[in-house]
């Protein structure tokens, strides 16, 4: 049987918020059988509960964030890319502030922590959502065209177009496809920054989005080069970090995906629409286990092997 997993002991950093600029310390603890994954706000009286679902997605601007009585928890992407990643079903995270710390942009920091804190198995199934048909969303007309679109397949893999008419973009790749039954998520996408324009910062700094920002923490241009002195860790690292952020938006459905995700320009209200779309068709889906892992598609039937750091 393919099983669910949590992590073996507690683990806790601290990191700065990337829109609040704000001090967070971030714990996350094993949860039980069919918890999924559990955001709770610790500044608040009581503690405030974020279950991690595409229905409770409340803001997309430039990160997606959990919304609950009125409360927030932001920028949760990147730590959910990195539960999708290593097939984590099941944990507690306790946040300390509304946001989640940035750490250096990627999922790396989180890839790092939960292999620290160790993988475990438990006695219950793994559930994964197969899409059984196409759906779609579509934004914007001509080339202000925006579209994602999740389709059957046997396993989980993403293909990504980005396009932002930008010196330092234009000059890297610009489309990119991962499929997890031939590379790895942490060494092939984890550790791709988010990335940012000097010319956006004050316009961003006023809405309150990007007080945290820094060369520590994303890719950095102005209007024509990359001010960042090491340069980029892929070559394709702008849309590999879209693709990235994509997993842990998807993640918000509540289960591993067995579907091929594609996109144009996709960010994270649209890739939350889509989930919305296809979880308003119940044609569109079914919720499988795998009594046989050898019956399981390879993503997922050696993920493990691939992603986890065994002492």
């Amino acid at each position: 049987m393919l099983k669910q997993t949590t992590i073996q002991q507690t683990v806790k950093t601290i990191g700065v918020g990337l829109h609040s600029g704000t001090k967070v310390e971030l714990v996350m603890r094993p949860a039980p059988v069919d918890t999924g994954i559990v955001f709770t706000r610790t500044d608040l009286v009581p503690p405030l509960v974020f279950p991690a679902s595409a229905t409770g997605v409340g803001d997309t601007r430039m990160a997606s964030t959990l919304s609950n009585n009125g409360e927030r928890v932001s920028t949760v992407e990147h730590l959910l890319s990195a539960c999708a990643g290593l097939g984590i079903d099941n944990l507690y995270i306790d946040v300390s502030a509304e946001e989640i710390p940035i750490m250096d942009g990627s999922a790396s920091s989180f890839v790092y922590l939960l292999q620290q804190a160790g993988m475990q198995e438990q006695d219950a199934a793994k559930k994964f959502i197969r899409v059984l048909k196409s759906v779609e969303i579509r934004e914007g007309k001509g080339a202000a065209e925006k579209w994602a679109r999740l389709e059957p397949y046997n396993g989980f893999k993403l293909h990504f177009f980005i396009e932002f008419n930008h010196p330092a973009v234009d000059g890297t790749v610009q489309t990119a496809e991962v499929d997890f039954e031939k590379v790895s998520f942490v060494k092939d996408v984890a550790r791709a920054r988010t990335f940012g324009f000097m010319q956006d910062v004050e316009m961003l700094r006023g809405i309150g989005l990007a007080r945290g920002g820094s060369m520590e923490n994303a890719i950095v241009m102005d209007e024509y080069r990359i001010l960042n002195s090491d340069g980029l860790r892929f070559d394709d690292e702008f849309v590999r970090h879209k693709i990235l952020d994509a997993i842990g938006d998807l993640y918000l459905i509540g289960h591993p995906l067995l579907a091929s995700y594609t996109a144009h320009k996709s960010g994270h209200g649209l890739n939350n629409q889509l989930l919305r779309v296809l979880l308003s068709q119940p044609d569109a889906y079914e919720i499988v286990t795998f009594d046989d892992v050898l019956q399981a598609p390879v993503s997922y039937a050696g993920q493990a092997d691939r992603e986890w750091v065994f002492a």
